[in-house]
């Protein structure tokens, strides 16, 4: 297993040339840590892109039917309160939260953490390295976050002011508790 590749960059960059030299190199992947460093971010294999199109999915059509906010997808950042800019393969913002934002926010990196994430463990993946990304995201702010391990055919459930919850089985079932009311993900349909 293996971490993404880091670039140290200190004060080098504002919020805004990183988001302009993101916007240079759209073919590649970025995020920042909180220490401002680049974070380079390698493309996602098949599987992994099959499993987290299929959980969006779902969330969009929840959210669709439900109308209580946005989704958004792996190619979107958002600059953390931490300073952070993370991009989690699926996402979700409460629909007061995104529309207090101005129309210049929106078109940039959203400065808010989503209120619900998911991140997918690929085989590249290291599993401490995507734990410490979401305790950084609840630290931020987030209420609930899913970290689906297809390797190990688990799922670590993030929330709030609460532990870990470790669900051992792709049989189970997930729910959006109060965060995505009614919502549910049947974790038999990853592959």
């Amino acid at each position: 297993m293996q971490t993404p590749v880091l670039i140290k960059m200190g004060d080098l960059m504002t919020d805004e040339e990183f988001f302009t030299f993101c916007q240079l190199n759209d073919t590649l992947d970025f995020e920042r840590d909180s220490e401002r460093n680049i974070i380079c971010m390698s493309p996602t294999g098949s599987s992994t892109g099959n499993t987290t199109s299929t959980i969006l999915g779902e969330l969009y059509f929840w959210n669709k039917q439900s109308n209580l906010g946005y989704c958004f997808d792996s190619s979107t950042g958002f600059l953390m309160p931490n300073d952070a800019v993370r991009s989690p393969d699926a996402a979700w913002i409460k629909k007061e939260r995104w529309e207090k934002l101005t129309n210049e926010q929106k078109e940039k990196f959203a400065p808010l953490c989503p209120d619900f994430v998911v991140e997918v463990r690929s085989k590249t993946d290291s599993l401490t390295y995507l734990q410490d990304k979401m305790n950084e995201y609840i630290t931020n702010g987030c209420r609930l976050g899913w970290l689906i391990d297809r390797l190990e055919e688990k799922t670590y459930i993030y929330r709030l002011n609460k532990d870990v919850e470790t669900v051992e089985t792709f049989e189970s079932v997930l729910n959006g508790e109060e965060v995505l009311p009614n919502f549910v993900f049947e974790l038999k349909w990853i592959q």
